[in-house]
């Protein structure tokens, strides 16, 4: 039988308003119905004056719904709290204490955390201090089978909430925010973590509690900062939800991840965290997301460099480095067939490919010589990405939408390859082609999660094969031995997408110089309105056929 789900409140900073925030309540149980509880963030009691709170403690009036409340964050209002372990404050009202573990006949198990953070020694009976955050961590962590809480209630934000999300407005959680509040998300995993004291509301995007591709999928937790009741602006102080106990669902409906997930923003605080648990893979101590360890299958330990690959703090600008010889792909070698160009930027240019597949297979390349996508410096990135969006652009306007591979084995010079598809082909047609085909060639084709890039999988110089759809979905294969040369554009031109098997390798597609050149000026006319670089260069570096001129000649000297 199905476990009925509980129907729960949560409210914000009360301040006293009592009459304000109960009226509000009988309000929405007389519109939708009972609620089985109201948990109260922040404070509860006024600071200056104990107001309507009397009527409640005489029992002359009484809350609608069981009220369960935080501690004081003030020593003004420690007297409204006579037991630090958790009493009854008045009919239907309990203050649940200091710290601990609330669960009821229901199974819900509720973590709690009363005050504000200290550094003080003694600490303050409305604070909480490190010990406070390890004792509670430890009294829940030591139990063999635990897998996270279902609702955290602190009254501070934690620190850095934000990070790989949606922004809180005019909220600075690196200065208003608690460090060892996070460390206890972190370590707690709620399904819902609900905080007030900034008078603001904020839903922050869920976000995941496992590493990706390398610990087991675990449920998401999602944080909501409250306002205080009877706010003036108007904003969010009461939320209402409804909650299945973690103990009593399936286990593959607790860790479905929504659409819209984000990485953890507490992952810095993950430093020695469990160790791969698939793929070989091995956890970088850093902030982002994962990595792997090709050297653990050869018996070796990878060097560290002391860097922080994961920081997110942004790319430093990075110089390409030298071909070893000469390079099809550099814009400024003498190698490269300047009539396939069709759009020079700053630091990438746009090309047709040799042999394409299609008429308008086009390939994102850097001016200057980098290997592949995770060699990038921020800059050149972010050119790139304007690429993509300029060609989704173009395609959608012909009735089409682009595939992008990136195969990093073999080759010394980054190439996108970026081909169109009819637009009746959905996403999912596309990754099922893909994987079925890896399969039957014994790769693995594994999906990057949604707000997660090609950065965040793999260490430069690791072998790769990689392909991105126009939608951002993205396909990754980490190369460990051979890879057929040819994957990407062969699945491509089977039968269950382009239907032209007899393309599948470049070098029987390839045409006469005069031929290309007219493809190329075909295209540079018809991209030309979504394109963001200046068409001069261009129009220069074809012409010359063997040097570029104008500013796209000078950035490649540069580079």
């Amino acid at each position: 039988m199905e476990a009925l789900p509980l129907r729960v409140l949560v409210c914000g900073d009360v301040e006293g308003r009592l009459e304000t925030l109960f009226g509000r309540v009988r309000a929405i149980q007389g519109k939708s119905g009972r609620f089985d509880m109201l948990l109260c963030v922040g404070n509860f009691f006024s600071s200056t004056s104990d107001g309507e709170w009397a009527e409640y403690r005489s029992a002359a009036k009484k809350a609608p719904i069981p009220t369960f409340v935080l501690g004081a964050n003030n020593q003004e209002t420690m007297h409204c709290f006579p037991d630090v372990t958790g009493c009854e404050l008045a009919e239907n009202i309990t203050y649940l204490g200091r710290r601990g573990l609330f669960s009821g006949t229901s199974g819900l198990q509720i973590a709690y955390l009363s005050g504000t953070e200290s550094q003080d020694e003694p600490t303050p009976a409305y604070s909480f201090s490190s010990k406070d955050v390890t004792e509670l961590k430890t009294s829940l962590l030591s139990t063999s089978d635990f897998k996270g809480v279902d609702i955290l209630l602190t009254s501070p934000w934690p620190r850095d909430v934000e990070s790989f999300a949606n922004s809180p407005g005019e909220i600075d959680t690196k200065k208003c925010g608690s460090t060892l509040i996070s460390d206890l998300a972190a370590s707690l995993k709620p399904r819902y973590h609900f905080a007030a004291l900034e008078k603001a509301y904020y839903e922050r995007l869920p976000y995941r509690n496992h590493t990706v591709l390398q610990e087991t999928p675990q449920h998401v937790t999602r944080f909501i900062a409250l306002a205080e009741v009877g706010n003036t602006s108007k904003k969010k102080y009461l939320y209402a939800f409804s909650i299945v106990p973690m103990s009593l669902m399936d286990p593959a409906e607790l860790v479905k991840q929504p659409k819209d997930v984000t990485e953890n923003p507490y992952r810095k605080l993950r430093k020695g965290a469990q160790k791969s648990k698939i793929l070989g893979c091995a956890e970088e101590e850093t902030p982002c997301q994962f990595f792997f360890d090709l050297n653990k299958h050869q018996g070796k330990k990878r060097p560290s460099d002391g860097k922080d690959r994961g920081s997110s703090q942004p790319k430093q600008a990075k110089k390409p480095s030298q071909p070893t010889g000469p390079c099809w792909f550099c814009l400024a070698s003498p190698e490269v067939e300047k009539h396939l160009v069709v759009s020079i930027g700053t630091h990438c240019y746009l090309a047709l490919a040799k042999g394409g597949l299609l008429p308008d297979h086009v390939l994102i390349l850097p001016i200057g010589h980098y290997q592949s996508v995770v060699d990038l410096s921020s800059e050149v990135m972010e050119e790139v990405t304007k690429y993509k969006s300029a060609l989704k652009e173009f395609f959608r306007s012909k009735g089409k939408r682009y595939v992008l591979f990136e195969r990093n084995y073999k080759s010394q010079h980054l190439q996108l390859q970026v081909i169109p598809v009819p637009l009746h082909y959905t996403s999912k047609d596309i990754k099922e082609c893909f994987i079925t085909q890896a399969q039957e060639q014994q790769l693995e084709l594994l999906e990057i999660p949604e707000h997660s890039d090609i950065t965040q999988v793999v260490q430069p110089g690791t072998p790769y094969f990689y392909v991105e759809l126009d939608t951002g979905e993205k396909l990754f294969h980490c190369i460990r031995g051979s890879f057929p040369l040819q994957f990407g554009r062969a699945v491509l031109a089977s039968g269950a997408l382009l239907a032209l098997p007899q393309r599948s390798d470049w070098r029987s597609c390839t045409a006469a110089r005069p031929e290309e050149a007219a493809q190329a000026s075909a295209f540079r006319r018809d991209f030309q309105p979504f394109d963001f670089a200046p068409r001069d260069d261009v129009g220069a570096t074809a012409a010359a056929g063997g040097r570029a001129g104008g500013r796209g000649g000078g950035a490649m000297t540069r580079q």
